[in-house]
């Protein structure tokens, strides 16, 4: 299997994950394409990651050459076909266990490198059940990254019971070297580490809010002022999605059986109520777009 710097990345799905991981990629220097099922997906996804580099570029972090260059490393496509020759695909779909089975059994259709690196950027879903969807789970591996990903370090490295050696090291090198994240490592059981930590924490917050106890102004205040959190719980939740959330926190359950991983009520019903943070405008708090 190759080794060396991975160079064509395929990215599926451009959403709030997507579009960070598509940005920090061609940052990096390699190229990238975009895959997203609409066209009216796919523009939304390209004004995002040009909206992200504008504001790096206001800000200071890169120069408006660097910014010229990153943004030409970029094509977009509604076609998945359009992958065939990339080393390296990371999906970042929805945090739904049959869209995401879906994606990596059509890439693992159509891409043509026999060596290629099938990414998933899942939350909580178990690296196993999506890898066996494949005719190469040893190729399977999970590359999960945080939101906003062109802010927040952290990459995990989730492997399966069948990923192989080589992919391990190429995805370890892809995100510290390449893309200059900090990496850890987790096995794979649902949540991994920093969800398996972070949801019941989020769980909490949501239940002390249900049960009258605090409201969600001093919840959040408390952890930020009290434990010098950069975020309470709650705005916290509304800033991954109330959705998400709940999925991770199912995957959890469904895992694990325990009760603190068990979605609220009051959770569930903001989900179904479309209430579902930032990117509704509307969840634990009002938001402006």
């Amino acid at each position: 299997m190759s080794t060396g710097q991975i160079e064509r990345v395929g990215v599926v799905g451009c959403g709030l994950m997507g579009s960070g991981i598509a940005e920090v990629v061609a940052r990096s220097g390699a190229d990238v394409m975009v895959c997203e099922a609409s066209e009216d997906a796919l523009q939304s996804g390209r004004d995002r990651i040009e909206r992200s580099i504008g504001r790096a570029v206001t800000s200071g972090k890169i120069d408006p050459l660097d910014a010229k260059l990153t943004l030409s490393r970029f094509e977009f496509t509604p076609h998945l076909e359009d992958l065939a020759d990339r080393q390296l695909v990371i999906e970042a779909v929805v945090e739904d266990e049959e869209v995401k089975t879906a994606v990596l059994r059509q890439l693992d259709q159509v891409v043509d490198d026999p060596t290629a690196i099938f990414a998933t950027n899942t939350s909580s879903i178990p690296i196993m059940k999506l890898a066996m969807t494949t005719r190469r789970p040893e190729q399977v591996i999970g590359l999960h990254f945080f939101n906003p990903v062109p802010v927040l370090p952290l990459v995990e490295i989730i492997t399966s019971l069948l990923t192989s050696t080589e992919t391990s090291d190429r995805a370890s090198s892809f995100a510290s070297d390449q893309l200059g994240k900090t990496v850890i490592t987790s096995p794979d059981r649902a949540g991994f580490v920093v969800n398996a930590l972070l949801i019941p924490y989020l769980l909490s917050a949501v239940r002390m809010l249900e049960s009258g106890f605090a409201s969600a102004e001093h919840i959040d205040t408390a952890m930020v002022e009290g434990c010098a959190h950069p975020m309470g719980p709650l705005h916290l939740a509304d800033l991954i999605g109330l959705d998400t959330t709940q999925a991770v926190a199912n995957s959890l359950y469904e895992e694990f059986k325990e009760p603190l991983y068990s979605p609220p009520p009051l959770l569930s019903r903001m989900v179904e109520g479309g209430l579902l943070g930032r990117k509704s405008g509307q969840g634990f708090y009002t938001y402006s777009h």
